[in-house]
């Protein structure tokens, strides 16, 4: 595949079938016809491009945007889905276990962020005598703008 193009032709394609399904009003597929679906479309063509053209730095934000897409139309259309934070910490966090895979960087961070996820996700279902650990959550929850600000304030002027 050519860099630029393929690039260019999977979002003519993706949002070509968009709006196909948009005009003629397909019944199952209809219900797709919504702004997570352009997330999997961008996502999709980050990743076609990604492996396609051994751009490997495109799987981080194609896995992401692919994986967010996913995630809200699921939230849409499945009543048992995940509505937690912890979901967007886990698709950040195999979108780095995806690259990792072929640049050989980012495996601790993906791996981190996936362990962070599943504690997450899992915490409501810990039992009672790990309050401690749901009250830490809660504090980060509460905090975690400010915690961003810090850490990023140490990792700019730290020398």
């Amino acid at each position: 595949m050519k860099q630029p193009k393929s690039f260019l032709a999977i979002i003519l394609i993706g949002f070509g079938i968009y709006f196909l399904i948009q005009q003629y009003h397909i019944p199952f597929i209809s219900q797709f016809n919504t702004w997570p679906s352009i997330l999997v479309i961008i996502g999709t063509a980050f990743i076609f491009n990604a492996y396609g053209n051994r751009q490997y730095d495109n799987i981080v934000p194609g896995v992401i945007l692919f994986g967010l897409g996913i995630h809200f139309h699921a939230l849409n259309y499945s009543a048992s889905w995940i509505d937690h934070w912890g979901m967007y910490t886990l698709i950040i966090g195999i979108a780095f276990i995806l690259r990792a895979q072929k640049t050989s960087q980012g495996t601790v961070i993906g791996i981190v962020l996936i362990i962070l996820s599943f504690i997450a996700l899992t915490s409501f279902a810990m039992p009672t005598w790990f309050g401690w650990f749901d009250y830490m959550f809660n504090m980060i929850e509460q905090f975690w703008p400010i915690l961003l600000i810090i850490f990023g304030l140490i990792l700019l002027f730290k020398k």
